[in-house]
C-alpha cells in the first residue's frame, strides 16, 4: 500500500500527487515510468516519474483523467492509498552535455518531461523549453518549468495563451533563425512526435521521441506496445520508452494506436461505479 501525502490540481482533467515509495524515490531516474493499482482488483496502468525525492521517500506523479483507473485515481485525495506500486521500470533517459538542448513536450507530456529536462540542465546544458496545450486552462506546471529551464516557449491551440499555434511553429522558427540545437526530446502526442521528428531530419538534429504514451502492460508481456524502430520490432516498455525520433516508424505506430480505439470507447460503458470504488478505498485507507 503507497500513501498519497500530497495532492495538487493542475487543470480541469490532470493531477499532481506525492507518493510514498521510498525504494523507488531512490532508485529512479529520468525517463522512467511504474505501474500501478489503484485497487486489488483493478487494471495495472503505467505512469511516467514526474519527480523524486529522496529525503521524503517520494514519487510524483501526475495524472489526466481520461479512462477509468486515471479518473479513479484522480478521486482520491491526501491520506488515501494506491494498493501497489512496482517500479522503476523502463531505460533512463540519456543524460549527457550535448550543448544546446531543445525539450519539446504536448500536453500532459510537459510533467512527464520535467525531470529529463531538470537533470539534462544539471549538466551544464543550455535547456529550452517548447510547452504546448490546447488551452490557457491546460497549460501546467509552467513556473515549475521556468525555474529549471534557461527559456520557455509556450503555445495554445487556440491562441487564449502565449504563441497562437503548435510547438512546431516555436521548432520551426527556432531552426530557421539559425538557432543552434544539438539535442531534441519530444514527449507527447504521436502526431506531435512525428511532425518533430520530420522538422529536425533535414537538419540531421539528434531527436528522441518517448514513446510512453504506448505503454500498457509495462513488462513487455501483452505486446500492446509494439512498435518498429530502424525497421526492426521492438517492446516500447522493454526497451524504450524513448527511441531515435527519425528511426521511428511513426506511420505503423499510429496504425496500431488506432485499433485500440473501439476498446477505449467501449470501456466508458462501465464507469457505472467508480463513485462506488472511490468510496471503498477511501473507507479502507480509514480502516
Amino acid at each position: 500500500m503507497n500513501k498519497i501525502v500530497y495532492e495538487r490540481t493542475l487543470d480541469p482533467k490532470t493531477r499532481l500527487f506525492h507518493i510514498e515509495a521510498p525504494e523507488i524515490a531512490e532508485k529512479r531516474k529520468p525517463g522512467q515510468f511504474v505501474v500501478l493499482r489503484v485497487t486489488s482488483d483493478g487494471e495495472r496502468i503505467p505512469l511516467t516519474i514526474a519527480d523524486a525525492d529522496t529525503n521524503d521517500g517520494t514519487i510524483t506523479l501526475v495524472v489526466q483523467g481520461v479512462g477509468k483507473t486515471t479518473k479513479l485515481l484522480n478521486r482520491l485525495h491526501v491520506g488515501d492509498y494506491i494498493h501497489d506500486v512496482v517500479g522503476p521500470l523502463g531505460n533512463p533517459s540519456r543524460i549527457e552535455k550535448f550543448g544546446n538542448v531543445l525539450c519539446i513536450a504536448g500536453g500532459v507530456g510537459v510533467a512527464t518531461l520535467y525531470s529529463t529536462a531538470k537533470t539534462l540542465k544539471s549538466v551544464g546544458n543550455h535547456v529550452t523549453t517548447i510547452m504546448g496545450a490546447r488551452s490557457k486552462e491546460f497549460v501546467i506546471i509552467e513556473n515549475d518549468i521556468r525555474e529549471i529551464c534557461d527559456e520557455v516557449f509556450v503555445t495554445t491551440e487556440d491562441g487564449t495563451y502565449g504563441h497562437h499555434g503548435t510547438v512546431t511553429d516555436i521548432l520551426r522558427e527556432l531552426i530557421q533563425e539559425g538557432r543552434q540545437i544539438d539535442y531534441v526530446v519530444s514527449i507527447g502526442p504521436i502526431p506531435m512526435l512525428r511532425a518533430v521528428a520530420e522538422f529536425t531530419r533535414p537538419f540531421n538534429i539528434p531527436t528522441v521521441a518517448s514513446l510512453n504514451s504506448i505503454i500498457t502492460d509495462g513488462l513487455g508481456m501483452c505486446g500492446g506496445c509494439r512498435a518498429v524502430v530502424d525497421n526492426k520490432q521492438v517492446f516500447v516498455c522493454l526497451e524504450g520508452p524513448e527511441f531515435d525520433a527519425h528511426k521511428v516508424d511513426f506511420r505503423i505506430l499510429e496504425q496500431r494506436n488506432r485499433m485500440y480505439e473501439h476498446y477505449t470507447h467501449n470501456a466508458f460503458d462501465h464507469v457505472c461505479n467508480i463513485d462506488r470504488m472511490a468510496e471503498e478505498v477511501q473507507n479502507g485507507s480509514n480502516e
